[in-house]
């Protein structure tokens, strides 16, 4: 990889086709449709520009250690990957952008015949299910309310429904999923949006070839987007 090429690392799916019309913006298309190529790494219109595809929950890792020079990864993957490594300031990425797309909040949900504000108020011990630990961890804290944290990766809905969770902590959109499966929103944690991240190192070696990409951004996200 020459020095003046800049890799981008994004995630199959919302993220991904969310980011494309901001890459537009910059006068960068993707060559490739990610759901139809075997690739990992997907080409561009401009030489100097190419997409790496990872995992959500690996973009701040790729960009943290120079895999990537930049990378959209939701707030939620942010925060549970800066609590890994005990605060912001320890991963050392620069954030310089809320991009407003990808949006749904992270909230509690239980089972509908689940009496949750009774069981908050008499002061039980909850078993919680989530893939989101460091989240979860903090909000009940911050509320006061003991639980037990279980940590899934998938199938979230599955929890409550089998008797392994009270509730569970996960990413709400429509909230169809939820009702498919008989589970109701309780209390609604934060509101979720897709961020843009930046290695330090890169802002530094390759800024000339970062700015306009930046500042298209910046541009392409008003007025959803502000400063982080």
């Amino acid at each position: 990889m020459s020095a003046r090429q800049l890799t981008l690392a994004l995630s199959k799916g919302r993220i991904f086709e969310e980011t494309l019309p901001l890459l537009a913006a910059a006068g960068i298309e993707v060559l490739e449709d990610p759901e139809k190529s075997r690739k990992l790494i997907l080409p561009t219109n401009r030489p100097d520009v190419r997409v790496v595809l990872v995992r959500a929950s690996d973009v701040p890792t790729y960009v943290q250690y120079g895999g990537a020079d930049l990378g959209v990864c939701g707030k939620d993957t942010l925060l549970e990957h800066e609590a890994e490594w005990g605060g912001a300031g320890n991963v050392g990425l620069y954030q310089p952008l809320d991009l407003g797309i990808a949006r749904c909040r992270m909230s509690v949900a239980v089972r509908a015949d689940f009496d949750y504000a009774r069981a908050v108020r008499q002061g039980a011990r909850l078993k919680v299910a989530t893939k989101y630990v460091a989240i979860a961890r903090d909000f009940f804290a911050s509320k006061g309310v003991h639980v037990d944290l279980i940590k899934l990766y998938g199938s979230m809905e599955l929890a409550p429904l089998t008797g392994l969770a009270d509730a569970i902590v996960d990413l709400v959109s429509t909230g169809n999923t939820l009702k498919a499966n008989h589970l109701v929103e309780v209390e609604r944690i934060m509101d979720i949006s897709s961020r843009l991240v930046v290695n330090q190192g890169a802002l530094k070696v390759k800024r000339e070839a970062l700015r306009p990409i930046l500042d298209a951004f910046a541009r392409a996200s008003q007025p959803q987007g502000v400063a982080a």
